[in-house]
């Protein structure tokens, strides 16, 4: 088994103008989705929290593309992670449990393939009054129905919907979502 550097390098060399889909991603990943994502986070030394991080190869390619970045992952087993470092990421003790050490400071949440809308309302109705200026939200289009309930309202409204034209495959989708004052 390759060391996570190795594999996060060869990971990125294997990037393009064209998504690709990665046996530990959900999200299809492109040049121009990191570049899409890269605009819309905050720099150091504000920070963003990826909530449901799964393995960490969308939030460490995002990083080792531009090291201005800085991205924490939550996720409930500290066996899934690969590629975030040890020091930002952080386990909560189930699907429904919170993080409240560093999600009210981050200035962004980025949900990826979130399992749960009650999740993300949780996260605005707990925290939603803190730090955070945009919540990025990427998944399926099929799935935008569900979720664009649990994200307007509360202090948050969708500012908008990026597709293809963002890096993303023909089913996926990215919302920005921004405190309603910012839009």
């Amino acid at each position: 088994m390759e060391d996570p550097e190795t594999a996060l390098h060869n990971f990125s060399s294997q990037l393009t103008t064209t998504p690709k889909a990665f046996p530990i991603c959900c999200l299809s990943i492109s040049t121009p989705l990191l570049e899409t994502l890269t605009a819309l986070l905050p720099k150091k030394p504000n920070y963003t929290v990826s909530i449901g991080s799964g393995s960490g190869l969308l939030e460490a390619l995002l990083v080792c593309n531009n090291p201005s970045l800085q991205i924490e992952g939550v996720e409930v087993s500290p066996t899934v992670n690969r590629y975030i470092a040890e020091q930002d990421m952080h386990i909560v003790t189930g699907t429904w449990d919170l993080l409240s050490s560093r999600v009210p400071g981050a200035k962004a949440w980025m949900f990826v393939y979130p399992r749960e809308p009650k999740l993300v309302e949780k996260y605005i109705e707990a925290f939603g009054e803190g730090g955070v200026e945009v919540i990025l939200w990427l998944g399926p289009r099929a799935d935008w129905g569900d979720y664009v309930g649990s994200l307007e309202g509360g202090g948050f409204g969708v500012e908008r919907v990026v597709g293809v034209e963002g890096g993303l495959e023909g089913f996926e989708m990215l919302a920005v979502v921004r405190r309603e004052a910012s839009i």
